[in-house]
């Protein structure tokens, strides 16, 4: 059960780092479809994606840095 859990934790924030990449690379390579939007939309759309990037990474980097074996060590 514990692996289960550990992998959906895994895959989910791959999921949130690939959405949020593919997000940023949008943004960031095809502006033109930004056209209907302010510049403020654009930022704030960017800072998201960002931000999902971050929080993804670190969810990532917390899954590794523990030992879930022993869970009643930490």
């Amino acid at each position: 059960m514990k692996e289960r859990v550990l992998k959906m934790l895994e895959a989910k924030a791959n999921e949130k780092r690939e959405k949020a990449l593919t997000s940023l690379e949008l943004l960031m390579n095809n502006s033109v479809g930004i056209g209907d939007h302010s510049t403020g939309d654009f930022y704030k759309n960017v800072e998201e994606a960002f931000q999902d990037l971050s929080e993804a990474d670190d969810m990532l980097e917390t899954l590794e840095k523990y030992d879930w074996n022993n869970m009643q060590d930490m």
